[in-house]
């Protein structure tokens, strides 16, 4: 297996996030990683490696999301200090939002004020923005794109380790701690390359919705996530069981929420059901939006997994036979989230 690991991380590191209703310490932090990689050193799975500096990284962003928005990004952290010199020590969160146009609010004329500007392309308001967020970000893609063509070039597994997450972000917009969709670019990479069916199985607490609206109206690659039901839990607006897709990619997305407090058994049989709907598309190959946030002690979460489930968790993914890229996303219970990812790369290694 062949780890690609971005060592731009740490230049991510938000100070707080807006939750609950309070200015909080960042949940999602740079030790996340260091303890998988600790686990690593104590469990070796594969070659850890960093991404080919060759690799035309923004060409394969530009394949998932709108040119504005990764023009938006690539400049946002010299905007927001412009405004005001004192922001270089704050990070950068949004206050104010375009609705839908129903509403009245108009999305055609792009705003001067930055603030503004960052909430055209934000869906919350617990996704600090700082100096190092766009190199960790395009690190991060760059990671995903490097694991996409190593399974292309005849490896079974590749994982991009990599943070700040992913799947919450959309195609012009970021939010849930994530900038840039790294399963996506993943996926994208492989149908880019001939791959002509591409299967993505998110395995996180949070719906991925990003990921989800990147593909909605798409029939090359199926979608399928279980999830906390959005009625209770985030990111609440996307991930209902009767999305299934629209237009073209209708009956290509499948959404299984489960109630918090789910436990292992009831989301082993949850699993199965997405692995058959995954099998019965019959891809070349699988991404996994990988977050072990799913786990029974995890703060921002709610299932009940325990650290030995996620080797059950990678045998079941290693059970399809296909070529697959796992993405790090979600996994916030700092003391577990190394052994909890390691354990599902022994599962996939057998």
């Amino acid at each position: 297996m062949k780890i690609f690991h971005n060592t731009r991380h740490a230049e991510h590191a938000g100070r707080q996030e807006m939750f609950r209703g309070r200015l909080v310490d960042c949940h999602e932090v740079p030790d996340r990683l260091r303890y998988v990689l600790d686990e690593l050193q104590r469990r070796p799975m594969g070659q850890l490696l960093a991404p080919d500096a060759a690799l035309d990284v923004d060409a394969a962003m530009a394949r998932i999301h709108a040119s504005d928005y990764l023009d938006f990004l690539a400049h946002a952290w010299d905007d927001w200090v412009a405004v005001d010199l004192a922001n270089a020590e704050r990070d950068a969160l949004p206050s104010v939002w375009p609705l839908a146009s129903k509403h009245g609010f108009r999305t055609d004329a792009p705003p001067l004020n930055f603030a503004a500007r960052l909430g055209q392309y934000a869906f919350d308001s617990g996704t600090p923005l700082m100096a190092g967020s766009w190199a960790a970000a395009r690190g991060g893609a760059a990671c995903a794109l490097a694991a996409a063509q190593a399974v292309l070039g005849g490896e079974r597994f590749a994982m991009a380790l990599t943070r700040p997450p992913g799947h919450h972000a959309g195609p012009n917009y970021m939010g849930g701690y994530c900038f840039i969709n790294n399963a996506a670019v993943a996926a994208q990479a492989l149908r880019d390359a001939g791959v002509q069916r591409v299967a993505l199985l998110d395995v996180d607490y949070h719906h991925g919705n990003g990921t989800q609206t990147c593909f909605y109206e798409r029939s090359d690659v199926f979608t399928a996530s279980i999830h906390g039901d959005p009625r209770t839990e985030y990111p609440f607006f996307l991930g209902h069981a009767d999305e299934r897709g629209y237009g073209a990619g209708e009956g290509f997305n499948l959404n299984l929420p489960m109630p918090r407090g789910t436990g292992f058994d009831v989301w082993l049989a949850t699993l199965q059901t997405a692995l058959q709907a995954v099998a019965d598309f019959a891809p070349q190959a699988l991404v996994v939006p990988l977050g072990l946030d799913t786990f029974e002690g995890d703060p921002i979460s709610g299932f009940k997994l325990r650290s030995g489930d996620y080797l059950q968790l990678g045998r079941a993914i290693a059970q399809l036979g296909l070529p697959t890229v796992l993405t790090f996303e979600g996994g916030y219970a700092m003391a577990e989230v190394g052994v909890n990812t390691v354990n599902v790369l022994q599962g996939l290694n057998g």
